[in-house]
């Protein structure tokens, strides 16, 4: 029987605007399990993104609960400092814009979530000499994002992602800016850390081949889950 590594129940969003309430996310269950790679696709404006955000812990629901491990911790119950530092070190995030600070290096950037976790440097170092390997940027520890491609760049931005081992991996339309061929690179390497580490992916994504090449491939339709 497969591990659910993360779970919601009942999730809602209600966003107010000018003392009017915006229903955005209308009563959503989910599971993933450990090792799994789900994507969740449909129009713009359905409530991926904000699902994704909520997942993640990036924002509260407005009603329900984001349950986490065999123990089913409530994340959203943890104090503010507990909430960060195990966003820090369990969960990891790429989005469309890859936010690598300009003035790092792409080993400093990607050391980065590893020296705010308390890191010794030299470990940092070598676990992020590794992971750059591991994406096909061992050539290009010292070029800063702007000396970057935009695969490279996204690139970079997982293995910063990965760099504590955290289990779950979370995107947000994270081949929007790439053409075809780094959007297929992206996938490919996505697929290669699942395989090789065996963490979980939840994608929201546009991109229905891209969709395809996931687990399982969930719809949202006005803020709830559809077929």
């Amino acid at each position: 029987m497969s591990e659910v590594i993360l779970e919601a129940r009942g999730i809602k969003k209600v966003f107010k605007k000018e003392g009017v309430q915006i229903p955005v996310i209308r009563g959503v269950d989910f599971k993933i399990d450990a090792g799994e790679m789900v994507a969740i696709t449909g129009a713009s404006g359905v409530g991926k993104s904000t699902l994704l955000h909520i997942l993640g812990t990036l924002e509260p629901p407005s009603e329900g609960k984001v349950l986490y491990g065999a123990d089913r911790k409530d994340l959203f119950a943890l104090r503010e400092k507990e909430l960060a530092s195990f966003r820090n070190r369990s969960l990891g995030f790429i989005f469309q814009f890859h936010y690598l600070l300009p003035e790092f290096t792409a080993l400093e950037n990607v050391m980065l979530p590893a020296l705010i976790a308390g890191y010794a440097r030299g470990p940092a170092e070598a676990q992020a000499r590794e992971l750059l390997g591991f994406v096909g940027l061992g050539h290009r520890l010292e070029h800063r994002p702007s000396e970057l491609s935009g695969g490279e760049q996204q690139r970079v931005a997982i293995a910063r992602a990965v760099i504590l081992r955290p289990k779950l991996l979370l995107a947000d339309e994270m081949t929007g800016n790439l053409d075809s061929a780094n959007s297929a690179l992206v996938v490919e390497l996505l697929q290669k850390l699942n395989r090789a580490t065996g963490i979980s992916v939840l994608m929201v994504t546009h991109d229905q081949e891209l969709a395809r090449s996931m687990h399982r491939v969930m719809v949202m339709k006005d803020g709830v889950f559809v077929g």
